[in-house]
């Protein structure tokens, strides 16, 4: 599902250039001023031609009305920041906070950093900076379903226990304390990780390679966020924690405690 920003750009707009994106966009960029329901108009086009079915949404309130629909739930949520009415952020925290397990993809400016890391720590999965090219939103979009279709074959592992943790990567369930506690898709993935391979040490850039799509260019301090909030949801005291440890200088590591 792709969502839009109303207004318009600089001369650059959300593309990176002509060369990137083909005669397709040519046809759209003549006057070099791009305004966000073509944006739409390219990428779903861009998506449909890769067999996806594409649903929009004008605004923040319906998104969140056709995410939430059993309906209509989408597969991928590509998610401008720079919504009208509810923003981005708002809807990708909105959408966390009702359980949406499918993973969501954000839109940004090359100057909001701060957006990308706030949408990252309420549950983002992806971002996409513009100026960008749509053929590379429908890689991070299909990188994305992999890692679902991926998700839900399930690991020889079964279930995973350490202290009072207990990761069920069969039914992708977390128990702490013998509570349910609910995980977006890569907070899920990032605690897999470290718990198959407890009491080794990974750096922030191993977590990326092993746990992120390689096409996924966040950098490290994603890793940051996640295991911040990680510690959120399974430690008694997230400023100091029991199981999920920094070992300084080199990176993270579960201790089953």
């Amino acid at each position: 599902m792709l969502e839009r920003a109303v207004g318009r750009r600089r001369a650059e707009g959300p593309f990176r250039d002509r060369r990137d994106a083909g005669q397709t966009l040519a046809e759209y960029l003549d006057d070099l001023r791009v305004d966000e329901p073509i944006v739409v108009e390219v990428v779903g086009r861009y998506l449909r031609r890769d067999g996806f079915a594409v649903l929009t949404a004008a605004d923040g309130e319906q998104a969140l009305a056709a995410a939430l629909d059993p309906g209509t739930v989408p597969d991928v949520v590509v998610l401008d920041v720079m919504l009208p009415g509810v923003d981005g952020l708002e809807v990708c925290r909105r959408l966390r906070a009702a359980n949406f397990k499918s993973p969501i993809i954000l839109l940004t400016a090359r100057s909001e950093e701060a957006d990308r890391i706030a949408g990252l720590g309420i549950g983002a999965d992806d971002y996409v900076v513009k100026p960008f090219s749509p053929g590379e939103l429908v890689a991070r979009v299909k990188a994305q379903l992999r890692r679902v279709r991926l998700d839900t074959e399930p690991p020889s592992d079964g279930v995973l226990r350490g202290g009072d943790v207990e990761l069920d990567g069969v039914n992708r369930a977390l128990k702490v304390r013998g509570q349910p506690v609910t995980l977006t898709a890569k907070e899920f993935d990032l605690l897999h990780h470290l718990m198959k391979h407890s009491g080794e040490v990974f750096s922030r850039d191993d977590l990326l390679d092993s746990v992120w799509d390689r096409s996924f260019v966040g950098g490290p301090a994603t890793v940051t966020v996640h295991i911040r909030r990680l510690r959120e949801k399974i430690e008694r005291d997230p400023s100091r924690p029991s199981h999920l440890k920094v070992v300084w200088g080199t990176g993270y590591k579960f201790d089953p405690g």
